[in-house]
């Protein structure tokens, strides 16, 4: 006889992990970045909106859901049809309601809601009691460019509260709203004695690791660069924590 602890389980539908659309029945789904969306992901992307029926991964079986969809990208999506990048029947299918938002340079009363709502997540987040921005700080926050809109405007303040040791967040915890994000776009002066880059470049990681406690996460924004980019570096110099004594 076949011992029954060794029988295989039986599988239950009702068991299985609910994907994105199915958790979003009746409700809102919200796609960023859809102009970077791979061209075989555009075409099951676009069988859904046109049938609101998709297959599980593996499965044969249609599953009907019913959710409003929001797409937003920083690109214009009617260039990238013509490019061929975008097809042409998903985007007049995404196209029905459409809304402009413009870019943060041109909404800069905007600016100053943004700034406290992310110094409040980042309290939370980092463990601090930053009360908020000093008026020096934050008229050059409204009087900045912004090229990576809410996202740079983000990271600035997610830099500054890592910076921040007080319960105001002033002009110098802002190198891009003083000037000295402009001054590194032309260039840092060479030394006449030239400089080692490799040992420069390790010290940078090095401090930026040091000062965010060697939170990865934290020490990328603190150079501009994301999570792949600093991990490469502690990798390459072979920086390890240091154990507490």
């Amino acid at each position: 006889m076949p011992r029954e602890d060794l029988a295989p389980p039986a599988l239950n539908a009702r068991s299985q992990k609910r994907g994105l659309l199915e958790s979003a029945d009746g409700g809102t789904v919200f796609l960023d970045e859809i102009g970077e969306m791979a061209g075989a992901l555009q075409a099951k992307l676009l069988r859904f909106l046109e049938e609101k029926t998709f297959k599980r991964v593996g499965g044969v079986a249609d599953i009907r859901v019913d959710v409003r969809v929001i797409a937003a990208t920083n690109r214009t999506l009617e260039d990238e049809v013509k490019k061929g990048r975008v097809r042409e029947d998903l985007y007049y299918r995404l196209n029905v309601l459409p809304i402009v938002l413009p870019p943060l340079r041109a909404r800069a009363e905007d600016i100053p809601a943004l700034v406290h709502f992310f110094v409040d997540s980042f309290n939370v987040e980092f463990k601090k009691r930053v009360a908020g921005v000093s008026d020096e700080a934050m008229r050059r926050l409204q009087t900045h460019g912004w090229p990576g809109n809410i996202r740079e405007l983000r990271n600035a303040v997610e830099r500054a509260m890592l910076l921040a040791d007080g319960r105001d967040l002033t002009l110098e915890h802002f190198p891009l709203a003083s000037g000295l994000g402009a001054r590194l776009t032309e260039g840092v002066e060479l030394p006449a004695a030239g400089i080692n880059l490799e040992q420069l470049e390790r010290s940078l990681v090095v401090q930026a690791l040091e000062r965010s406690g060697w939170n990865q996460t934290r020490a990328s924004t603190l150079l501009g660069l994301n999570r792949d980019q600093i991990r490469y570096r502690i990798e390459k110099f072979k920086l390890e924590r240091p154990t507490p004594s």
